[in-house]
C-alpha cells in the first residue's frame, strides 16, 4: 500500500499565500491527498495528489460545501481583515461540518484576546472562541508574527519606521509555522493529544524591532534600518502615503502590540512538534523585496 493511500483527505486553504502555499507542498510531500481551496482556481499550485477546488471564499457557504466535500482535516489559514473576517470564518466550519469534515486545525494569531492590542489578533480571539462552542474536534495554532515582515514594512532606501522602540517580539519564519502545522495535521488517528489545544508557534528569542532589522541587514546584505516613530508620526506618514483609515490602524497597532510586550511569548512548540530547533532571523531562507508588506502600497 502506498504512503498515499495512509492518510485521510486534508484541505487547505490559503494555498495561494506565503503560509498556506507551503503547508500544502509539505503535506504533498508526505503524500497526503489534499483538497486546495481558493478564491482563483487558475492561481492554485498544482502538487501530487492534491485537487484543486474553487471559486470558493469563505462567506460562500454553497462554493465551501462543493470546495470541502470529501476532506478528513481542515486547515483553516484566517483570511484578511475584512471587517466580517468571524462570519466568514464561521461560514466556512460550518461548510465543513455540512459535508463531514472532522477535524479544523485553524491558524490564529499569537497574542489573541478579546481586548488584544493587534486589532487582528481580537478577530482571531472570536473565531477561536466560535471553534470552541461548535463541537467539532479542533486545534488552534497561534502564529507568531512573520520573520519577514519588517522587511516587507521596509521603504525603498531599506528603512523600518514605527512607533515601538523598547517592545519585543519572537519573530517566526513561515518555514517553521507551515512545519509545526504540518506535524499536526499528520496526525491523523480519530484523537489527537492536540485536540482542544491552543499551540502558540514562535521563533526562539523574543528581539526589539531594532535588533531584528539590524539581524535582516546582516542576513540579506541590504542596508536594512530601523527607526522609531511617535503615535503621531507614524499616522502622518502613512496618511501621507495614501494608506487608509483601516489600514493606518492596523499598522500602528501592530507595532503597538510589540511595544507592549503581547507578542514576546518564547515557546518550544516548534522544536517540540518538528523536532528541529526554531530558526533564527540570521537562517531565515526567505525575504521579501521592501514595500510589499499587505495594505501598505
Amino acid at each position: 500500500m502506498s504512503e498515499r493511500n495512509n492518510h485521510a483527505t486534508v484541505a487547505v486553504t490559503g494555498v495561494t499565500g506565503a503560509l498556506g502555499g507551503r503547508i500544502a507542498a509539505r503535506l504533498a510531500g508526505h503524500g497526503v491527498p489534499q483538497l486546495l481551496v481558493g478564491r482563483s482556481p487558475d492561481r492554485i499550485p498544482e502538487l501530487p495528489g492534491a485537487q484543486r477546488r474553487g471559486p470558493a471564499a469563505y462567506a460562500d457557504a454553497p462554493d465551501m460545501r462543493k470546495a470541502l466535500d470529501g476532506a478528513s482535516t481542515l486547515v483553516l489559514v484566517s483570511g484578511h481583515r475584512t471587517g466580517r473576517r468571524l462570519e466568514e470564518h464561521a461560514t466556512a466550519v460550518e461548510a465543513a461540518v455540512e459535508v463531514g469534515v472532522d477535524r479544523v486545525l485553524y491558524v490564529s494569531l499569537v497574542g489573541a484576546a478579546p481586548t488584544a492590542t493587534y486589532l487582528n489578533a481580537r478577530d482571531q480571539w472570536l473565531t477561536e472562541q466560535f471553534l470552541a462552542g461548535s463541537g467539532i474536534r479542533h486545534t488552534v495554532l497561534r502564529a507568531g508574527f512573520y520573520t519577514s515582515t519588517p522587511a516587507a514594512l521596509a521603504d525603498e532606501e531599506f528603512v523600518v519606521s514605527g512607533p515601538a522602540s523598547t517592545g519585543r517580539a519572537a519573530f517566526v519564519t513561515h518555514d517553521d509555522i507551515a512545519d509545526a502545522i504540518t506535524a499536526v495535521a499528520l496526525d491523523q488517528g480519530p484523537r489527537s493529544e492536540h485536540d482542544g489545544a491552543t499551540l502558540e508557534i514562535t521563533g526562539p528569542e523574543a528581539l526589539t524591532l531594532e535588533e531584528a532589522v539590524t539581524r535582516i541587514a546582516a542576513a540579506t546584505g541590504r542596508p536594512y534600518r530601523y527607526e522609531t516613530e511617535t503615535l503621531e508620526q507614524a499616522f502622518a506618514r502613512r496618511w501621507r502615503l495614501g494608506m487608509r483609515g483601516d489600514q493606518i490602524e492596523t499598522w500602528i497597532s501592530w507595532f503597538q502590540a510589540i511595544e507592549k510586550g503581547e507578542v514576546s511569548l518564547v515557546t518550544d512548540v516548534v522544536p517540540r512538534l518538528t523536532g528541529s530547533p526554531a530558526t533564527p532571523i540570521s537562517d531565515a531562507a526567505w525575504w521579501p523585496a521592501p514595500k510589499t508588506a499587505r495594505g501598505t502600497r
